[in-house]
C-alpha cells in the first residue's frame, strides 16, 4: 500500500470514528449543538463590535444581552398570544368535530364511494374509550416514574442552563477554536479544507440567517392576514405554525393552507372566506418567492429545496432531534463538496482528454451518408420537373 492510499484510509477511519461518536452521543450532544448554532449566528455581530475597538468579552456580553432582550420580549408577546389561541382552539374543538362528522366525512363518502362505516364516528369514539384506560395507565406510570425520580426535570433544567453558558464561552472563543482546528489539520490538505470551509460558511450563513428572517416575516404576515383580513379566530396560531414550518420548503405553506381552509369552513361555512384564505396564501407565496427569498436568502446559495427536505428527513431518521439540527450544516457541506468534486472532475484528464475516432463508427457514418444521398437522388429523379416561374 503506497503512502497516498494509506493516508486516504486514515482519513476515512477518522471520519468513521467521528460519525460513530456523533451517533452514540446524540442525546447528550443536543444542548452543545444548540449552543454552537447560537454562537455561530452571533459571531458576525461580535466581530463587527470588535472592529469598533471593543474587547471580545465585552462584545460577546453585548451580543448576549441583545439576544436575551429579544428573546424575553418575544416570550412576553408570544406566550399570552399563544395561550389565548390555544384556549380558543380548545373551545372550538366541538365545532370542528361536528363539522367533520356531519359535513366533511359524508362528503368524502359520497365522492370517494366509501363504505358508510369507514368514518363511523360512534365506532371511533367507542374504540377511543376502549383504549383510553390503557393509555392513561401507561401515561400515569411514566409520569409517576418521572415525578418520583425527578431525573427528567433535572435533565431539562440542566440543558436549559447549559445552552446559554456553553454558547457564551463558544462565542467568546470562536476565533481561537477556528484557529486551533486549522492547526490540527494535516498540512497537505489544509488549503483545500480551508477553501471548502469558507465556501460552506458562505452557503450556510446566507441560508440560515436569511431563512430565519423569512420565517419571521411569513409568520407575521400569515398570522396578521388570517386574523385581520380573513377574520379567523385561530388565524394567529395558524400563521405562526406556517411561518415556523416554512424552514422546510412548501411544508409551511401546505400545513398552514390546509388548516386555514378547515378553520374558515368551520367558522363561517361559506366559500367567500375560503377564497379570502386562498388569496392570502397566494400573496404569501408571491411575497416569499419574489421578495423575501431573493432579498434575504439569495438565489444562488447552493441548497436546493429537495436537498433541504432530504437532509432534514435523513438527519431525523439517523440522529433524531440532533440530526434535524445538523441537517442543514451537513447539507451545505455536501453541496460544497459536490461542487468541488465537479470542478476537479472537469479539470481532470478523464474529462479533458479527447479520444481518437473509432474506425468502425467512421465507416458506419459514411455508409449512412451514402444511403441518404442515394435516396435523395432517387427522389429527385422520380419527381416531375417544376414549371419555370418566368413567363
Amino acid at each position: 500500500m503506497n503512502h497516498d492510499a494509506y493516508r486516504r484510509w486514515q482519513m476515512l477511519a477518522i471520519i468513521a470514528v467521528i460519525g460513530f461518536l456523533l451517533w452514540r452521543l446524540a442525546p447528550m450532544l443536543t444542548p452543545f449543538v444548540v449552543a454552537a448554532m447560537l454562537a455561530y449566528l452571533g459571531d458576525p455581530l461580535a466581530d463587527r463590535l470588535e472592529r469598533l475597538h471593543m474587547g471580545r468579552t465585552l462584545a460577546v456580553t453585548i451580543v448576549f444581552l441583545v439576544l436575551l432582550l429579544l428573546l424575553g420580549g418575544a416570550l412576553l408577546l408570544l406566550i399570552p398570544l399563544i395561550s389565548h389561541q390555544v384556549e380558543n382552539l380548545i373551545q372550538n374543538v366541538p365545532r370542528y368535530v361536528d363539522w367533520a362528522e356531519h359535513t366533511a366525512w359524508p362528503w368524502l363518502q359520497v365522492k370517494l364511494h366509501l363504505d358508510p362505516r369507514t368514518f363511523d364516528s360512534d365506532q371511533l369514539i367507542a374504540t377511543i374509550k376502549e383504549h383510553i384506560g390503557s393509555v392513561g395507565g401507561v401515561a400515569g406510570l411514566v409520569l409517576g416514574k418521572v415525578s418520583r425520580s425527578g431525573l427528567g426535570f433535572v435533565l431539562w433544567l440542566t440543558n436549559l442552563v447549559l445552552v446559554p453558558v456553553v454558547a457564551f464561552y463558544l462565542l467568546r472563543d470562536w476565533d481561537r477554536l477556528v484557529v486551533a482546528i486549522d492547526r490540527l489539520l494535516p498540512r497537505s490538505i489544509e488549503p483545500t479544507i480551508a477553501h471548502l470551509a469558507r465556501e460552506t460558511n458562505a452557503v450556510l450563513g446566507a441560508f440560515v440567517r436569511g431563512q430565519l428572517l423569512v420565517m419571521l416575516a411569513l409568520g407575521v404576515y400569515y398570522g396578521g392576514s388570517l386574523s385581520l383580513v380573513a377574520g379567523l379566530s385561530v388565524g394567529a396560531l395558524i400563521g405562526m405554525i406556517a411561518g415556523l414550518l416554512s424552514f422546510v420548503p412548501y411544508l409551511g405553506f401546505i400545513t398552514g393552507f390546509g388548516a386555514a381552509i378547515i378553520a374558515a369552513l368551520v367558522q363561517y361555512g361559506d366559500w367567500n372566506h375560503v377564497l379570502i384564505v386562498c388569496g392570502v396564501f397566494v400573496v404569501g407565496q408571491l411575497l416569499e418567492g419574489y421578495v423575501l427569498v431573493p432579498k434575504l436568502v439569495g438565489e444562488k446559495i447552493g441548497l436546493h429545496p429537495v436537498a433541504v427536505i432530504f437532509a432534514v428527513l435523513a438527519g431525523g431518521e439517523l440522529f433524531g432531534f440532533l440530526g434535524v439540527l445538523l441537517a442543514l450544516p451537513a447539507a451545505s457541506v455536501v453541496m460544497v463538496l459536490l461542487h468541488y468534486l465537479m470542478e476537479r472532475y472537469r479539470l481532470s484528464e478523464l474529462y479533458t482528454e479527447e479520444g481518437e475516432a473509432d474506425p468502425a463508427i467512421h465507416e458506419t457514418v459514411v455508409e449512412v451518408d451514402v444511403a441518404v444521398s442515394t435516396a435523395s437522388d432517387a427522389g429527385e429523379a422520380a419527381s416531375p420537373h417544376e414549371p419555370s416561374a418566368r413567363p
